[in-house]
């Protein structure tokens, strides 16, 4: 299978935050950024393996700042590593008032997605190949991410996690 770089996955979303988007602070809802952020992983997933995907698990989100009502929302998605059928994305979230021409940082997360062949069952993907060195780091990183969901999902023994175990206890 022919190998693929994390920048060939790269997608950008932009939506603005409309007052149906909001909860009674003016801010934009939780819920409505997880929705957002679902589509651009999931686009960023089927221009990396070419096939329908699904959202596997999603990782800890936790909000830096609330997005305020009229503000603009960019969503950027990437592809980190591949596995077998499945691959992480990761997520940056950062906001802008466009009136006070002020940016600022919302929120970052991993996604995962498992490709589906026709008779949806698991595909196998592309692996990656990172380019930059934020890539390289977040590419390295993710089989510790994998791992910790894995046992947190209760589909591995944590003695098992050997990429996790280095980093706690010296053999």
């Amino acid at each position: 299978m022919k190998l693929k770089k994390a920048s060939d996955s790269l997608t950008l979303m932009t939506e603005i935050v409309l007052p149906n988007d909001t909860n009674t602070f003016g801010n934009l809802m939780g819920g409505r950024l997880m929705y957002w952020m679902d589509i651009a992983a999931a686009i960023a997933s089927q221009k990396h393996c070419n096939a329908p995907v699904v959202t596997a698990s999603v990782d800890n989100i936790s909000f830096q700042n609330p997005i305020k009502l009229g503000n603009v929302v960019h969503i950027e998605a990437k592809i980190t590593r591949a596995f077998t059928t499945s691959m992480e994305v990761y997520l940056k979230v950062w906001s802008e008032d466009l009136s006070r021409q002020f940016q600022y940082n919302s929120n970052e997360a991993y996604y995962t997605f498992v490709a589906l062949d026709p008779n949806k069952k698991p595909l196998p993907v592309p692996q990656i190949v990172p380019e930059t060195e934020e890539e390289k780091k977040l590419f390295d990183g993710a089989l510790r991410r994998r791992q910790l969901r894995l046992i947190l999902g209760g589909k591995m023994n944590p003695d098992d996690a050997t990429e996790l175990r280095a980093l706690f206890v010296k053999d």
